[in-house]
């Protein structure tokens, strides 16, 4: 006689909580500024897609990085915590005991040594971490920047189940490398390898005559493997996507097709780039390959969206984009031209506005009102705590800190997002530093300090939003209480040493 067997109903409960638990893409492009959009005001580039996403999710206007520059700001979303106290607070390089940097690889070296960047702590929980433990799949195509090669940080060992790209961010200033990094655990992969670009290292590294021989374009295998991965993807499973594509970063190289083509001659002046010794290829149109490279990664958007609609998984998916911190003018990119940084003052390595206020929108059908824009200031560090509220994981933090003075920053800003102010709790400061520039930054409300090399500026961003008139000697009380919050929230860092303002 066949037997029948009941579920419990607390397991029935978690089977329909599992059902319902949302997925979470996150796309996070490299070095575009808050004005490069459609959607932001941007009037030479064409980005149908994600002004698409804009119309049918929230836009936020006061959105910040992490850090100005790309390290740092992406360790600040994967541990919640901002550069005061997060381990990794600047583009730390690992180069396998050479003494000089070897970006690439020589083409006889492709799988040996190492590279890349400063480790996240071991003893700090990172996003990826907290969903695997909560049942999520991870999935992560792109930058990973938080570790190097045979370190105890790699994506294999901090919570990804799937990873293809750059291990070392320094790596990928190059589009055509040698090589990329991989690791599967349903491949039954033990470590991050190494996966060599045949094709590639036929042919010379950048400036070489022959360099643009080469064919394996490392944006289009990061997104394909992303897709991929996405395909596999189903239904009552959820998933965390962790996209970190590198468009637009310099190089500004890319395959001479039909985007290219259909910015040629659009411009009244083009932008050359010929600067020998130097680690980008050279170019000779600049603007159009900027121009290209945004409307290449708007395609992608696209793309990803439509696998998601055409698997039923649009509805029950929030889609984050953004960027990981303001524009560059590396290999002949031209922030200025296409007044990228719009009002804002300063460009990536800034703590000025324009360095760290990025784009960000958020998708997510019947959850998020379509075409809402929120003036909510937040920075990357509340990403995890907003994606654990999002995913219903409860026990964050106090589940997931190591010590009693293990941090997180964040503050979830869920509420936001479902149209809820009144039920937000807001930030009483944000809060900035960058050794490499000396520079930190603290905003709380319309005041603005930037301190460079020890000295303080205060502005007020309701009247002079690109931060041009200092008005510290007027308001010294709102400086003392800036600074007051510096020595606060900043911890030493042997790493990354950085100058402190005086207490007045």
């Amino acid at each position: 006689m066949k037997k029948h067997f009941l579920l419990p109903t607390a397991l029935l409960a978690l089977a329909a909580q599992a059902q319902q638990r949302p997925n979470i893409i996150y796309i996070m492009c490299d070095d575009m500024g808050y004005g490069d959009l459609g959607c932001y005001g941007q009037k030479l580039i064409a980005t149908p897609n994600i002004d698409r996403m804009a119309r049918q999710g929230m836009r936020f206007t006061q959105a910040y990085a992490g850090s100005p520059v790309s390290a740092p700001s992406r360790a600040t979303m994967m541990t919640g915590q901002h550069t005061g106290h997060t381990h990794v607070r600047g583009n730390r390089e690992y180069w396998g005991g050479r003494d000089v940097p070897n970006l690439y690889g020589n083409n006889a070296e492709t799988a040996e040594g190492w590279a890349g960047q400063e480790p996240y702590a071991p003893d700090h929980r990172i996003l990826p971490e907290i969903f695997k433990a909560n049942g999520y799949t991870t999935g992560m195509f792109g930058k990973w920047a938080g570790g190097y090669e045979g370190s105890n940080s790699t994506p294999d060992q901090r919570g990804i189940d799937e990873y293809y790209g750059y291990i070392c961010q320094y790596q990928a200033h190059s589009y055509y490398p040698n090589f990329l990094n991989a690791f599967s655990r349903s491949a039954g992969d033990t470590k991050t390898h190494r996966v060599v670009l045949e094709q590639n290292i036929r042919h010379g590294m950048p400036g070489a005559d022959d360099y643009l021989q080469r064919r394996q374009y490392s944006a289009d295998l990061i997104h394909q493997k992303a897709l991929e991965w996405l395909d596999r993807q189903e239904s009552g499973k959820p998933f965390l996507g962790i996209f970190t594509y590198t468009l637009p970063h310099a190089e500004l190289a890319q395959p001479d097709d039909s985007l290219v083509a259909a910015y040629r001659g659009m411009f009244c002046t083009e932008r050359a780039y010929t600067h020998s010794h130097s680690r980008y290829h050279p170019t000779l149109e600049g603007h159009t390959q900027f121009a290209a490279m945004i409307t290449r990664l708007d395609v992608m958007v696209g793309e990803i969206l439509d696998r998601l609609k055409a698997k039923g998984l649009d509805e029950n998916t929030m889609v984050i984009f953004t960027s990981d911190n303001g524009p560059h003018e590396e290999g002949g990119a031209d922030p200025a031209f296409f007044n990228r940084d719009g009002l804002l003052r300063g460009i990536k390595r800034s703590t000025h506005e324009g360095g760290i206020r990025i784009p960000f929108i958020v998708r997510w059908p019947g959850q998020v009102a379509a075409g809402s824009v929120s003036h909510h200031q937040f920075a990357f560090y509340d990403l995890l705590p907003t994606f654990c509220e999002v995913a219903g994981i409860h026990d964050f933090p106090a589940a997931y800190q190591s010590n009693e003075n293990d941090r997180f920053d964040g503050i979830s800003f869920y509420p936001t997002l479902r149209g809820r102010e009144e039920a937000q709790t807001k930030h009483d400061f944000l809060y900035w530093e960058f050794h490499e520039t000396n520079m930190i930054g603290v905003r709380q409300g319309d005041w603005k300090m930037v301190v460079e090399r020890g000295k303080p500026r205060l502005y007020n961003l309701s009247t002079d939003l690109h931060e041009d008139h200092d008005i510290a000697a007027q308001h010294p009380d709102v400086v003392r209480a800036l600074i007051d919050i510096i020595y606060k929230q900043h911890t030493d860092s042997p790493l990354f040493p950085i100058t402190l303002p005086q207490r007045p």
